[in-house]
């Protein structure tokens, strides 16, 4: 019997994995600087190499900011929705996701974001809801201008449900269906209008913290605008560009 060979993980893996678990046990504080590479050199018994390659991988995964410089060090960040939203981008570009997959799982949470926007939101929240409305309404804007604020609107939602995770869910999504949808040949001024209607009539559910009717009108929104969508679209996958 051929036994196969064992994995040995490389020092600076070993020393990023612990690093990792202190920065997510909160024993490094975010803003606060990590040891000095010359103390983690002492500490660990490695080469300065490899520290600085677990550096490296830490900063790689969000987890630290390198700054250089007499008062540089590498400075604990904690993961947020931009994260989740990182990620999710990397996953639709290298899956090659659907867009009917998109618009479907948009559908599922967008709703459950209203409802929850409606319950928690805040002045902040609302001006940046009703300055995204400003935006939509203005018949002089651009498509462009007109598509950047509809994106706008939809993270504005998100972001009023105080959910790190739905916030980098919805913008990742927005960011996709806005960059795949041919939007050239399917949004005119009467799409604009509709949707300028609609996104009123749930920012001020979520301004009257009406949760039950800002589930229900970002439902319908939502739909309406999937089976428009669908409608007109053919392809089958995407290629979302990076940023």
């Amino acid at each position: 019997m051929r036994l196969t060979p064992m994995q040995v993980p490389k020092a600076s893996d070993v020393l990023a994995d612990d690093l990792r678990e202190r920065i997510l046990r909160g024993e490094f504080r975010e803003g606060t600087a990590l040891p000095p590479e010359r103390e983690l050199v002492i500490q660990t018994q490695m080469s300065r190499t490899t520290v600085r390659e677990a550096l490296r991988i830490l900063e790689v995964q969000g987890l630290v900011r390198i700054k250089t410089g007499r008062s540089g060090g590498a400075f604990v960040q904690v993961p947020g929705e931009e994260s989740v939203a990182s990620s999710v981008s990397l996953m639709i570009r290298g899956r090659q996701i659907r867009l009917a997959a998109l618009l479907e799982t948009r559908e599922a949470i967008e709703p459950a974001c209203a409802r929850l926007a409606a319950r928690y939101r805040t002045d902040a929240d609302l001006a940046r809801l009703a300055h995204a409305d400003e935006a939509i309404a203005a018949e002089e804007g651009s498509l462009t201008d007109f598509l950047r604020a509809n994106v706008d609107w939809h993270v504005a939602v998100a972001v009023a449900s105080h959910n790190e995770l739905l916030t980098g869910f919805i913008s990742a999504l927005s960011e996709a269906i806005y960059t795949s949808t041919d939007n050239r040949g399917f949004v005119d001024a009467e799409v604009r209008r509709v949707t300028a209607q609609a996104h009123q009539s749930i920012t001020e559910a979520i301004r009257g913290r009406d949760a039950d009717a800002a589930f229900r009108r970002m439902t319908r929104h939502v739909h309406e605008y999937v089976q428009a969508v669908l409608e007109v679209e053919e392809r089958t996958a995407i290629d979302v560009p990076g940023s």
